[in-house]
């Protein structure tokens, strides 16, 4: 159908006129247009400037500016997880803590005698042969066969050595041979490596029983540690037959342990304390344990307010092979804590005070992604052992105890039976101890994995101790003390105290301020979007607004030009190729349908009459003038014909 004629002129106009604005044909329109209409300055400086030294300039700091944006905003993302700290400090009534404490000295030697006196006959022998002294009263040398008959050959299998001047030689302790050594060399100690004298050195060695060229050789610069290490060994071994009830018989009771005991100035005895049984130190007792009745609390900081013991020691009857210092464990621990007191335990001495004043902290810290710390464990692939709350300590014994059974097929006496396991002895796992060996000495280089797996605990409770120790009891108090003392222990002791059995405890509240140290989130979403702005802001003077405008501008408008382009191509090349198919020209492009700028009209500036006047000349034509003006307009009488009656003058007809 045929158009209106209005319709036509405004489709041709719309045809001739060049686009501008989103809809414009090429890209540099587009970008012309985009500088010249959007609210960030520095585009818009960029194409207005004149001179190319200004223009070059405002390129320049615009980039820079994007530059920093973008250099800020990502530091603002990558700090998004950081955390601030804050510590609090508030006074307030304290939970007391549990306070396990343990003889250092496991079992009583008297009821232990019969299960070790294979093992002290032969440590003796070693120090006879090697030291060439005799311990005890009666020495007896007994002949080869004789210690043989004694049935061990356990300590055939692993023998102490004496070695000469670091040489490969060794002289074994049943035979008295000397013999060659393989194997790789592990000292044990070597915080105290020896000078280069001719002092000898004592070790062992430890074999493979599936592969007996395989050998392990530990090495001790000192005596002392080579026999207690040697002795550990095998004393372990032994206890992990015997049965849980006879250790606990064998141990030392509430009764033997403690006593007097006080605690805020009032009266306490041993059914404040809980009974655990720990596998290096025998019996031991938690005060405040929470187990039966609540967790006590205290609510005057001081000495006269914390928990007072007196215990009883017992030297006489302490292991003289196993453990060489007297008095007892101590540790500081929550209730849900597992006192693990062979590693962090404090030692008290005998015939003295030890007062232990406790600052109490509180932490905690913002998981994942804040930190890589763990809430209670059970995103951890360890099985927890002990029967108490996650702990890093805990992680990494269960984490080596599973190693150890995997590896070794038995369980290390030390630390608690996995479900299904068994403790190692060398009568049913032969090669335990080699085994042990190489696997602690992994465990210790990292190479176990447990350190990678286990993690710290968010949250803890710690309790910073300050150990003070006077002497006690004083020389002129002595006397009297010890007897009451003894009369207070009952008719179970018919001799008066010594004063080296005993150890007096104080534990107790320097302050009742609890610190609490926590970690905050420092960024939420609206802080982040705050900073985003700022950033826009000062480097572009731009908003949310513009960022979507430029989004528009570059990405969806570009891409429509790019697409345009290639499809107005692919249809010029189809239809090219009907034309020839069908034999006639190709069509050529129509000039008016094709966008043109005016050449005079510079964008720098708004048109003016200047600008007007430079506008080219439509071709062959003159230029324009201002016609002449035509004089016959002056003459007014051929306008108006006759005079209009009210302009007569009176008078005048």
């Amino acid at each position: 159908g045929a158009m209106a004629p209005g319709k036509k002129i405004t489709a041709r106009i719309k045809r001739t006129l060049p686009v501008r604005g989103p809809q414009a044909p090429t890209l540099s329109e587009l970008m012309h247009w985009y500088c010249l209409t959007t609210n960030t300055h520095g585009c818009r400086r960029i194409v207005v400037s004149r001179g190319r030294l200004r223009r070059f300039i405002w390129i320049l700091l615009t980039l820079s500016a994007v530059g920093l944006i973008l250099w800020q905003c990502a530091e603002l993302l990558l700090n998004y997880y950081s955390a601030s700290v804050s510590v609090t400090v508030q006074f307030q009534k304290l939970p007391f803590p549990a306070v396990t404490i343990c003889n250092i000295n496991p079992y009583k030697y008297s009821a232990m005698k019969d299960y070790l006196s294979e093992l002290d006959k032969e440590t003796k022998k070693a120090l006879e042969t090697f030291y060439g002294f005799s311990e005890g009263k009666s020495k007896v040398r007994r002949s080869v066969d004789e210690w043989n008959s004694t049935g061990s050959d356990f300590f055939k299998q692993i023998p102490l050595l004496k070695f000469e001047d670091f040489s490969r030689t060794a002289t074994e302790l049943h035979t008295g041979q000397k013999r060659k050594i393989e194997g790789s060399v592990f000292h044990k100690d070597s915080s105290i490596v020896n000078s280069g004298d001719s002092n000898d050195i004592i070790g062992f060695q430890l074999c493979d029983a599936d592969n007996s060229s395989d050998c392990a050789l530990y090495t001790f610069s000192s005596g002392v540690n080579a026999i207690q290490e040697w002795y550990k060994l095998h004393y372990m071994n032994i206890m992990a037959q015997i049965p849980l009830e006879t250790k606990e018989q064998a141990s030392y009771s509430a009764d033997d342990l403690l006593l007097t005991c006080f605690f805020d100035g009032l009266s306490c005895d041993k059914r404040h304390f809980t009974r655990f049984h720990h596998p290096l130190h025998g019996n031991c007792y938690t005060f405040n344990s929470g187990e039966n009745g609540p967790v006590l609390s205290t609510s005057t900081g001081g000495s006269e307010y914390g928990l007072q013991v007196v215990l009883y020691i017992d030297e006489a009857d302490y292991n003289p092979f196993l453990v060489t210092s007297t008095g007892a464990k101590i540790i500081v621990h929550d209730q849900d804590e597992y006192p693990f007191i062979e590693d962090i335990g404090t030692e008290i001495e005998t015939a003295a005070v030890t007062s232990i004043g406790m600052h109490f902290t509180q932490s905690s810290k913002l998981s994942k992604p804040y930190s890589d710390c763990t809430e209670t464990g059970a995103d951890i692939p360890v099985e927890n052992l002990y029967n108490k709350s996650y702990s890093l300590q805990i992680c990494l014994h269960s984490c080596f105890q599973k190693a150890m059974v995997s590896s070794c097929g038995c369980a290390q006496y030390a630390q608690p039976l996995p479900p299904g396991a068994e403790y190692c002895n060398y009568k049913k796992n032969p090669n335990w101890m080699y085994c042990y060996y190489r696997l602690h000495e992994k465990f210790v280089k990292e190479q176990l994995g447990c350190q990678q797996i286990c993690k710290d605990a968010c949250s803890f409770k710690e309790w910073a101790l300050t150990t003070s120790i006077a002497q006690w009891p004083s020389i002129v108090s002595e006397d009297w003390m010890l007897r009451v003392l003894s009369w207070d222990k009952g008719q179970k002791l018919n001799k008066k105290l010594n004063k080296t059995d005993l150890a007096n405890l104080m534990v107790f509240y320097k302050d009742l301020n609890e610190r609490f140290i926590s970690e905050n989130p420092a960024n939420t979403i609206v802080i982040l979007l705050s900073n985003f702005g700022g950033q826009l802001g000062l480097w572009m003077s731009c908003s949310v607004v513009c960022v979507i405008e430029i989004v528009e501008v570059f990405f969806v408008d570009s891409l429509s030009i790019v697409l345009r382009r290639q499809w107005q191509k692919a249809k010029k090349w189809w239809n090219d190729r009907q034309r020839q198919r069908s034999g006639k020209p190709p069509q050529a492009v129509d000039p008016e349908r094709q966008g043109h700028h005016n050449p005079a009209c510079l964008d720098e500036d708004l048109p003016t009459f200047n600008t007007a006047l430079r506008l080219p000349l439509p071709q062959g034509s003159l230029p324009p003038r201002t016609p002449p003006p035509n004089y016959s307009t002056l003459r007014l009488e051929s306008t108006f014909s006759e005079q209009l009656p009210d302009t007569l003058q009176p008078g005048h007809h």
